[in-house]
């Protein structure tokens, strides 16, 4: 069996001064990666990720958060739901018995001797 390759993660407060280190004391993308010790491509992403949250194009962790959250929120009232839904089809089924049983009583009793021929 293989293992899944380990990846370092990083905390959200060294990305932030990764990129700081970029955007606000002058170093070059591959400058900062080296003298960090990551990958060049990876604080790129750091960058532009940065870059996006400020603009508004992106979440942020926070909101990302909240989102997860919200969604399964709808999931389960989604399915609450249908179990409602479910339950009063079982509920309209169960009154139309009742009112077949109350206005037709030869055909249920019909019905019953036919069931009772097939099952015995």
């Amino acid at each position: 069996m293989t293992q899944k390759p380990s990846y370092k993660q990083y905390p959200k407060e060294f990305k932030e001064e990764a990129v700081a280190l970029v955007t606000e004391q002058g170093y070059t993308v591959p400058k900062a990666a080296e003298a960090l010790g990551v990958a060049t491509n990876m604080l790129y992403r750091w960058k532009e990720n940065v870059e996006k949250q400020k603009a508004g194009i992106t979440l942020s962790e926070d909101e990302r958060t909240e989102l997860k959250s919200l969604r399964q929120e709808v999931k389960t009232l989604r399915v609450e739901k249908e179990i409602l839904k479910k339950a009063r089809v079982d509920s309209t089924l169960s009154n139309a018995t009742v009112s077949a049983m109350q206005y037709a009583p030869c055909v249920m009793s019909w019905a019953l001797a036919h069931l009772h021929i097939m099952l015995g």
